[in-house]
């Protein structure tokens, strides 16, 4: 299956059930799901998914049936145990154990204590970790590999929790939100659920409008409501990417831009920061020297990254330099499209990435650490490598 982008248009918000709903209802199969949530190793529930109508619409209403009483309060570190477990793709395993790991830090945020210490009633509960896991998997076997959101709405008035009579959004909620786009609408109620909202925020790779795409599948995910003015239904747009330009015929998308200036740490500090922020998946860190008011020397520290992955570029720039606050922009980026190849020469095989605009290559570079390792192996400059790829290559 070639790969494929999904947007969820949460003009009704979104829970776990309804973003599974979804995702059975653009073309997931129900036994396929069934399989992986096997892996689990997790006893006493079984799925359905039926057809209802909402507000006079079709969608697919998915449901985790108890079959004994398992709605047992369950901390993160067990958890996150029976994720890792499991028998399901590291890949999903760890999507899933982040999601949780978010979820467990906006309760602890709601309820002032930490996320090992929270307990969890609605989100420990089997049907939540099955939504979670799901939807994870359920991504996945569609072989979706970028994920958009439009702005969440969230509803307004209260809910019932465990905890008693909340606002809505609900706490944990209103905490997932933060730095996404959201709205309130005049419907009466719980929209948006803590377990949606940590499955959304968590994998989207961006939030707006649909991105350009040939859509292929039109799901609709129900709610239990069954929805006043507005039907409670989840809308999921499945289809392949239209990422180019049309002008310019290169490839587009769009990243987070953090950036922050630094007049009073080390350039051992600032070096530190950016290791941590590569090995954290910034697609690139960088540190350019600057002169701030006063004549002071300093740095500014920038990062890219995508979506999925602000929560901890956020968190390695605070713990990590002295800065106390940052920028942060979304930008568009136009890329050439890659491939690798390998070249063969004197010294040995050496892999060589391609950058091209359609069928015309545009620029080839051969990868540092192949270059690096045969120049050691062999006992040769750097260059006299590198120059031996790139000729092999034309």
């Amino acid at each position: 299956m070639t790969d494929r982008i999904i947007y969820f248009d949460c003009f009704s918000g979104a829970s776990g059930d309804m973003i599974l709903g979804a995702l059975l209802d653009a073309g997931l199969e129900l036994s396929g799901l069934k399989r992986e949530l096997k892996k689990l190793r997790l006893a006493g529930f079984s799925l359905s998914a039926r057809k209802v109508t909402r507000g006079g619409f079709s969608g697919t209403k998915f449901d985790v049936e108890i079959r004994h009483d398992e709605r047992h309060e369950r901390r993160l570190a067990e958890i996150l145990a029976l994720i890792r477990k499991s028998g399901l793709p590291q890949s999903a395993k760890v999507r899933a154990q982040h999601i949780f790991s978010r979820l467990a830090a906006a309760e602890a945020r709601a309820h002032g204590t930490t996320p090992g210490r929270v307990h969890f009633h609605e989100v420990g509960a089997i049907d939540a970790i099955v939504d979670i896991v799901g939807a994870v998997v359920g991504l996945e076997l569609l072989g979706v590999k970028k994920i958009f959101v439009s702005p969440i709405a969230t509803g307004r008035g209260y809910v019932e929790s465990a905890h008693g009579r909340l606002p809505v959004p609900a706490p944990a909620t209103a905490y997932l939100i933060e730095g996404v786009p959201a709205k309130s609408t005049d419907i009466e109620r719980e929209l948006t659920t803590p377990t949606g909202a940590a499955i959304l925020t968590t994998l989207a790779d961006g939030f707006g409008e649909m991105p350009l795409m040939k859509v292929e599948e039109v799901g609709y995910g129900a709610g239990t409501a069954p929805g006043e003015r507005v039907p409670n239904l989840l809308r999921v747009f499945l289809g392949s990417p239209l990422g180019r330009v049309a002008a310019s015929g290169y490839d587009t998308d769009a990243v987070l831009h953090f950036a922050t200036n630094i007049d009073d740490a080390t350039p051992e500090t600032c070096a530190r920061a950016v290791e941590r922020l590569m090995d954290a998946g910034a697609l690139d860190a960088w540190l350019c020297p600057i002169t701030m008011k006063k004549g002071r020397a300093a740095w500014t520290l920038h990062a890219l990254c995508e979506n999925r992955d602000a929560d901890a570029m956020t968190d390695i720039i605070f713990r990590e330099t002295t800065t106390f606050g940052l920028r942060v922009t979304s930008e568009k980026r136009l890329k050439l499209q890659r491939k690798i190849v390998s070249v063969k020469t004197k010294y040995g095989a050496v892999k060589v990435k391609i950058g091209m605009r359609g069928s015309e290559v545009l620029t080839a570079s051969p990868e540092y650490e192949e270059v690096r390792r045969l120049a050691e192996k062999r006992g040769v400059a750097f260059r006299d490598v590198y120059e031996a790829a790139k000729a092999a290559l034309r």
